[in-house]
């Protein structure tokens, strides 16, 4: 059994859409970062991070419970669990590669570019612009890869592809404007229109929207979520 830690951001989308594609047996548990919940004691032995997502494996090596943090190393985990969906071996390479671009480069510049966009509290004219850029780089990088390709890596459907999706589903969010944002690089909208048509998809989705989570980005929201830009309680105080 699957222990599945999560919200309906776009890193949780990404292992409940893996869980859905593989069929494993997995349970919801939702955290709601705008409560705080990611800092709670008993969430923070999963993740000493205090993100999502996590899971927790209840069968892992050896037969023993594991806890995995991270969804690309939750795909990269799953995928090598069960044998799927992690391409031939001689995708491997290509799989990492492509497997960190995302990690390293598209989730983390998009969420810079959302917060600098949506949640700072002044908007600064170079934090906006260079994100966004950085964003519509990698996406040219990605649409260049996909000409005369189904998948991202291989001839079959990876990790990578679900690594990806979890972002570009949110592409006019990321990078507000005219129209749809995936427009202006046709390969790529091609590939997501063909993941995104997936039954998977809309089970996941389905899935992780059960639950009502705060929506209000509140002051203790804002504390909840980017603590690092309060000061910490002085000691004993």
């Amino acid at each position: 059994m699957i222990r599945f830690y999560y919200n309906t951001a776009p890193n949780p989308a990404k292992v409940a859409l893996f869980l859905e594609e593989s069929g494993l047996p997995y349970e919801l548990h939702p955290i709601d970062t705008r409560k705080g919940e990611q800092h709670g004691a008993e969430f923070r032995r999963i993740n000493p991070n205090g993100k999502v997502p996590a899971i927790v494996d209840t069968d892992g090596p050896g037969g023993m419970p594991a806890t995995v943090f991270d969804s690309n190393a939750i795909l990269l985990y799953l995928g090598d669990k069960i044998g799927r969906f992690v391409g031939s071996p001689e995708d491997r390479p290509q799989l990492l590669s492509w497997l960190m671009f995302i990690a390293t480069g598209v989730g983390p510049f998009s969420g810079q570019a959302v917060h600098f966009q949506r949640a700072a509290p002044e908007k600064i004219a170079y934090a906006v612009n260079r994100y966004r850029r950085e964003v519509e780089r990698h996406y040219q990088v990605l649409d260049e890869h996909m000409a005369g390709r189904e998948f991202i890596v291989g001839a079959s459907y990876t990790i990578v592809d679900i690594a990806a999706w979890g972002w570009l589903k949110n592409a006019s969010y990321v990078l507000p404007g005219d129209g749809e944002a995936i427009a202006a690089f046709p390969n790529l909208a091609a590939w997501f229109a063909r993941v995104h048509a997936r039954p998977a998809v809309a089970r996941s989705q389905a899935a992780i929207t059960k639950h009502t989570f705060k929506t209000e980005m509140d002051d203790v929201a804002l504390r909840a979520m980017f603590p690092s830009n309060y000061p910490k309680a002085a000691a004993g105080a």
